[in-house]
């Protein structure tokens, strides 16, 4: 019976994998085949075109997606965690070299821009190539493909704020069907015509690079969106586990999408007119409707995945200090990765419909794409490195070899998608580079505020001892402090005391800790020290996938007895700094004015930690950076 029960759980994961994790590559037959040889490229659909082509996506399923993510990077998991800022905060563990962890910074960061290019680009060209098997199967409703595109894709957001819990559980069964569709219409096009398989011999692939050598840098380039989506497989790491995601891949996925570029190839082989979108046109007549609501369904699900990536990512860069504080909301009392940012949802609605509009035509937004892709890929790469040196103690030769291999391969595909700046690719560059800069501007002014303020602070000690000497009035009741630094006496503590002359009854001074773990056990959440004249130090040590909620938190002490206190007689005192921009101290101008803007827009210490608003106090202090 326990054996069964396994059984039927292992299942669900597997099948659940298939709806979160594979989502994006999954729907990339769609637009992959269709884009190597569209008009942009201007590659001649011959058999010897339409075998190369197709052994470089065989062999780049196999090496890049089976070899390198499936069977490699998804092990180097930080406590089950997955993910480029997951994987950064590991190896940010590995070392107090102060260089080396710039270095591990700015590849982390880099890696989370250019996935905000990849979650805006999967929504539009998925959605829109799905929507696009309308000039196959109904011809004469053609004009309205955009504004169909846009009405699912703003739907889609729109009920972001609702969550996915209650239709969640479709996704998983929906893309099974999906892949299994897709296998059969490829297997079915392969009997007619076989000898496509010839593409499995690598040999055709180094034919093709040989006899094409200046244009084969450019097919690399369309060739590479079948490979599209491996950072998912690795960020929903932590949702599933390796075993599931392995077993969704290895007996699903990537059967499935073989015999479905295969499929296309045979179709190709036999009837060059139908590049123009291969995978519709693949479907016998009668099925060319259905299928193209299959398709946005499957298409919505690969969207919905990359925009609770985003989030995602968002959650962990704010915990890790790369971003300031944002309103999240939580869309499951049940999954608490279910989450909402409604700043972030609003700004990727924006920018997904932007793109439709700018580009109308998977194949135009196909030269937007891969460079995101293979971008975060490559800083993963890196990534790993570290990890294979420092953590799985691999000797030098080794970790080289690995590392460089994939990095070739990387490298020649990212050539290709260079190529295609002008085309497209300008626009995963900007929003990468957009996020990168903010993220180190945030990341380096707040690292020069609180250099500032600890500079300019008492330490906890000196304040105590400033209380017994002059023996303050006590004032009923518990006040809390929130504190940047451990060590510190609390800005708006020391203010208070010099102000006003009066302390409360009972200090509690509160220091928050973000780990470079995802998560810290219930166990292991805080410390409490007696410092003396009735104050006491409470530290709360949180991983990155966590929110710190600070009522949740003092319940908790309640509950095992460290703490005794009423939330009625307690008050949170946090300090709210104006930041006046400074040409001739701190920062260079322009940062600082930025940063200052970011902070002033930035969520309030007692929104974000859920502090009661009818229990905060807030104290102002001024400073120049």
């Amino acid at each position: 019976m326990q054996a069964k029960t396994d059984f039927s759980y292992q299942t669900a994961l597997t099948i659940g994998a298939l709806g979160v994790v594979f989502g994006d590559i999954g729907t990339s037959p769609l637009y992959a085949i269709q884009a190597s040889f569209s008009k942009q490229i201007g590659l001649a659909v011959l058999p010897e075109n339409i075998l190369g082509v197709l052994s470089l996506i065989f062999w780049l399923l196999l090496i890049v997606v089976t070899g390198q993510y499936i069977n490699f990077i998804v092990r180097v998991d930080n406590k089950g965690e997955g993910g480029v800022l997951s994987l950064h905060a590991l190896t940010m563990r590995t070392t107090s070299n102060a260089k080396l962890r710039r270095i591990l910074i700015y590849l982390g960061i880099a890696g989370a821009g250019l996935f905000y290019g990849d979650s805006l680009i999967t929504p539009a060209i998925s959605v829109l190539s799905a929507v696009e098997g309308l000039s196959v199967a109904a011809p004469t409703v053609e004009h309205l493909i955009i504004p169909i595109t846009l009405s699912i894709l703003v739907g889609l957001f729109m009920v972001q704020r609702h969550g996915t819990h209650s239709i969640g559980r479709f996704f998983g069964p929906v893309m099974l069907v999906w892949f299994s569709t897709i296998g059969l219409l490829g297997l079915r096009a392969i009997i007619a015509d076989p000898l496509v398989l010839q593409a499995i011999n690598p040999i055709y692939a180094f034919r093709f690079m040989v006899m094409h050598q200046g244009m084969t840098i450019i097919v690399l380039s369309a060739v590479v969106l079948a490979i599209t989506g491996c950072e998912a497989i690795y960020a929903d790491l932590g949702h599933f586990g390796f075993k599931p995601i392995q077993r969704a891949w290895t007996f699903v996925a990537l059967p499935c999408l073989l015999l479905n570029y295969f499929g296309q190839g045979a179709l190709l082989l036999r009837t060059p007119e139908a590049a123009d979108n291969p995978f519709f046109r693949m479907a016998p007549e009668m099925l060319q409707i259905p299928m193209v609501l299959l398709a946005c369904a499957a298409t919505v699900i690969a969207s919905q995945a990359t925009i609770s990536g985003a989030y995602s990512i968002t959650r962990q860069a704010m915990q890790l200090g790369y971003m300031p504080r944002m309103r999240v909301m939580h869309t499951s009392e049940r999954e608490a990765g279910q989450i909402y940012i409604p700043l972030v949802n609003s700004l990727l609605m924006i920018a997904v419909i932007l793109l439709v509009l700018t580009f109308r035509t998977s194949n135009s937004l196909a030269s937007a794409y891969g460079i995101a892709v293979i971008g975060t890929m490559i800083m993963t790469a890196l990534l790993s490195y570290q990890v294979m040196r420092k953590i799985w103690r691999w000797p030098l030769w080794c970790s080289l070899a690995q590392c460089g291999f994939i990095l070739a391969i990387y490298a020649l595909l990212l050539s290709g998608n260079l190529i295609k700046v002008v085309e497209g690719g300008w626009v995963t560059l900007t929003v990468g580079s957009l996020m990168f800069t903010l993220m180190v501007i945030w990341f380096d002014g707040s690292a020069y505020l609180q250099h500032e303020i600890s500079r300019n602070t008492m330490l906890i000690k000196d304040f105590l001892g400033l209380m017994r000497e002059r023996q303050p009035v006590r004032v009923p009741g518990t006040a809390i402090y929130l504190v940047r630094t451990l060590g510190d006496a609390p800005h708006a503590l020391v203010r208070n005391f010099r102000h006003n002359h009066v302390i409360h009854k009972r200090l509690i001074i509160l220091h928050i800790n973000i780990q470079e773990f995802p998560r810290v056990s219930k166990a292991e959440r805080y410390t409490i020290k007696d410092m003396g004249e009735n104050v006491l130090q409470l530290e709360a040590d949180y991983g990155f996938m966590e929110f710190p909620n600070i009522p949740m938190l003092l319940r908790q002490c309640v509950e095992e007895k460290t703490l005794d206190l009423e939330m009625a007689d307690t008050s949170f005192f946090v300090s709210r700094v104006t930041l006046i921009p400074d040409a001739h101290i701190g920062l260079p101008l322009w940062q600082a004015v930025i940063y200052a803007f970011i902070y002033i827009n930035s969520v309030r210490a007692h929104d974000f930690y859920r502090i009661p608003t009818n229990r905060a106090v807030e104290i102002g202090l001024q400073m120049r950076i």
